[in-house]
């Protein structure tokens, strides 16, 4: 869809208490201890090719050195864990949920369907009612039974309510037919005045969340569209708080600790020592910029192409690693910039992946960031890796970034205050997992139940140069004895049939680790104090109703024992694409 130059200005039933699923329970209960997360460090086969990128070599800490630059009042103290001045009642967000009525957008989405379950299952709202892109009520009706009432994620509900699941979910769940990327979100003058008059919270969770997705339309979808969502959330006569899902990469090219504060209007995301003479960001400039490039080309696969090579140009020089990052923090600069008095959350997760208990363990939905990696190793069709080996990686459970942005709703809307508060939600700073372990998990799974019968898993290598590791990628590939394959056909010419597929499988390696590079080399952490606090202040009921708490996940076992069989079993069994 291309923008125009305008678009940027333009009774509760009763609640019973939580019911665990069968599929739930069979889960262990992990320990809170990290100390089954034995490091690996001891085998670091990096080879002439390893590095150590700007990183460090070694911490035995749960808290990331990079920590230490935090100001003194952000920092960890000996007695965190004390609950002292945890009132029983804890934050309150079943008493918060208690009647109101929600507006989400983006529910069809992974995060989206998860957040919607989890309202449903443990709080007693009153109805949410789901902006659903369809063409009539009835198609939105489709959408709703087909992507939400049907789906797997529900299964807790399902054996909660028995015969009665349908008509529970039928009355709670109203689907609205609109679109955000329309004027007034596409609502008819009926759906619009409803809205305005039972809404107490918004949660926009729609977005394009793709890399390096068309500028135009990653600046429809990611800066104009939430503006849009504002201007009405602005006009419900009961709204207590604006939640805004964004990304924790908002934050850019910068290095050391990302502190959960609001993106400035204009400020650019370079590294500190880098040019002071860079121009700064206008957002009216940028559109203007993608509607000349619009009118420019001349064809729709000179527009395509040239678009898709702006937005990369555009993050470049204003300092985000791709197109879909630049546009959600200048989502988050206009939101800010237009929210006048209503109190805004802004939700900041890193890389989230399949839910870690609940309602079901492995839930994933699409094929997320770290799955073509996860898929490709385990076939046997990724031999080595760009990245730096000692690197942290960020990764976090879609269902604790549902419980997050629920309980953090719950605070920030009793508070009664226009605050704009950010919080993100990752794992490195509290519990840290490199790549060496990452791939040792991968390893000690896949090699002994590979994704392809009869398929030899080796350990990863890595490169710190690209021409090194499509070197050793082609060579590894090239070896295979599927790849390697010579024919003859009748008249004796040689038909080497596996040649396309090798060189299609060194192309779609390469352009994985090139797509991913930034996160194979990332240098900074980021700041969660308020999602910490958020801990503090829950009850003990809380904190088990609603699991926020990082320091819980055993990454061995969530990989091996939870995240890999969800991805099978969601993904590759599943109707999504996984590799090639």
């Amino acid at each position: 869809m291309l923008m125009t130059q305008s678009s940027l200005f333009s009774p509760p039933i009763q609640f019973s208490p939580k019911k665990i699923c069968n599929e739930t329970k069979k889960i262990a209960l992990f320990s809170h201890s990290l100390r089954e997360n034995k490091s690996l460090s001891s085998r670091k086969k990096i080879g002439k090719t390893g590095v150590l990128y700007n990183g460090y070599s070694y911490f035995t800490s749960p808290c990331h050195p990079l920590q230490l630059d935090l100001p003194n009042c952000f920092q960890g103290t000996d007695n965190d864990d004390e609950d002292d001045d945890v009132s029983d009642d804890g934050i309150g967000i079943v008493d918060f949920f208690q009647g109101k009525n929600i507006l989400i957008t983006g529910a069809t989405g992974l995060l989206g369907k998860v957040i919607v379950e989890k309202i449903l299952r443990s709080t007693p709202v009153g109805k949410i009612y789901l902006l659903i892109k369809a063409k009539d009520k009835e198609a939105a009706f489709h959408r709703l039974t087909n992507e939400i009432i049907d789906s797997d994620l529900f299964k807790c509900l399902k054996e909660e309510h028995g015969e009665s699941y349908e008509a529970f979910v039928r009355e709670k769940l109203i689907p609205v037919v609109g679109d955000i990327c329309e004027p007034n979100m596409g609502l008819d003058s009926d759906s619009a005045d409803a809205l305005r008059k039972d809404v107490h919270v918004v949660i926009q969770s729609a977005a394009s969340t793709t890399l390096n997705e068309r500028y135009d339309v990653l600046i429809e979808a990611n800066v104009t569209a939430p503006q849009r969502v504002m201007r009405f959330a602005k006009t419900c006569k009961n709204l207590k708080l604006f939640a805004q899902i964004s990304t924790a990469y908002v934050n850019g090219r910068r290095e050391g600790v990302m502190l959960e504060e609001p993106l400035i209007m204009g400020d650019n995301r370079r590294k500190e020592d880098c040019d002071a003479n860079i121009p700064r960001l206008d957002i009216s400039d940028e559109i203007n910029l993608a509607l000349k490039s619009c009118s420019a080309a001349a064809s729709d696969y000179d527009v395509t192409k040239d678009l898709k090579k702006l937005g990369l140009e555009r993050a470049e020089l204003f300092g985000w690693y791709n197109t879909y990052h630049l546009t959600k923090a200048m989502g988050e600069m206009a939101l800010n910039e237009i929210r006048g008095d209503v109190p805004v959350l802004i939700i900041r997760p890193t890389v989230i992946e399949s839910s870690f208990k609940e309602p079901v363990p492995g839930w994933i939905q699409g094929n997320r960031m770290f799955d073509p990696v996860i898929i490709s190793y385990g076939k046997g069709q990724l031999p080595a890796f760009f990245g730096n080996p000692e690197v942290t990686m960020d990764i976090i459970p879609v269902d604790m970034v549902a419980n997050t942005t629920i309980a953090a709703i719950a605070k920030e809307a009793n508070k009664n205050k226009p605050q704009l508060n950010v919080y993100h939600v990752a794992s490195s700073n509290r519990n840290p997992l490199k790549y060496t372990d990452f791939f040792e998990y991968l390893y000690e799974y896949f090699n002994s139940a590979p994704l392809v019968e009869s398929q030899n898993i080796s350990r990863i290598e890595y490169f710190s140069d690209f021409n090194d590791f499509s070197e050793y990628t082609r060579g590894e590939i090239s070896r295979q004895p599927e790849t390697n394959n010579v024919q003859e056909d009748e008249h004796g010419n040689i038909i080497r049939k596996a040649q396309n597929k090798c060189r299609a499988r060194v192309a779609y390696a390469q352009q994985l680790c090139k797509m991913y590079e930034f996160i194979g080399f990332f240098n900074a952490r980021f700041d969660t104090r308020n999602t910490e606090k958020l801990v503090k202040e829950m009850s003990k009921e809380e904190k088990i109703n609603f699991e926020v708490d990082v320091m819980n996940i055993n990454w061995r076992k969530y990989f091996q024992e939870i995240h890999i069989p969800g991805v099978k079993k969601h993904i590759i069994n599943g109707t999504t694409r996984a590799s090639i």
